[in-house]
């Protein structure tokens, strides 16, 4: 009996650690999925942005979500609202007035690598929350893009 309720007790545990992570992305899962962006950027662009925008399991996990955009701050693709794709973000600010996209390009383009704190919509709760964004740098034939992902604080 008691070997049963250790058994049930570990699952239960493993699949609240699961949902959680499911629903509330790490630092590290941001850098994992930005580093696995990059990788499919530079192989093909055009079906990585594709992918990332239709929303494919595979790039979108509860409210972590990537996002490309390129230097002059026009998105490319974005995991949570497609209805941005093709805008200037450029100037964009946040509800407390930083120009955030601004601030993550300029950065990610100085260092190759940056993360960003801002507001945004999570995804989940529709609220606007403080919100970390880590970035790398893609460098293309046509241009130098910046691939990012992001964590709402809770």
């Amino acid at each position: 009996m008691k070997k049963t309720t250790f058994v049930l007790t570990a699952l239960l545990c493993a699949a609240s650690t699961s949902f959680a992570a499911d629903n509330f992305a790490t630092a590290a899962d941001a850098e994992a999925l930005v580093g696995k962006l990059v990788k499919a950027v530079a192989a093909n662009h055009a079906t990585a942005y594709k992918e990332v925008t239709a929303k494919d399991p595979k790039w979108v996990h509860g409210d972590l979500y990537p996002l490309v955009i390129d230097m002059k701050g026009v998105m490319l693709a974005h995991g949570a609202d497609e209805k941005l794709i093709g805008k200037a973000e450029y100037d964009l600010l946040d509800i407390d007035g930083k120009a955030f996209v601004k601030g993550y390009i300029e950065a990610t383009k100085a260092k190759g690598k940056s993360w960003t704190d801002y507001k945004y919509a999570d995804p989940v709760t529709k609220k606007a929350l403080p919100k970390s964004l880590y970035c790398e740098k893609v460098s293309l034939k046509s241009g130098d893009v910046v691939a990012c992902a992001g964590i709402y604080k809770r």
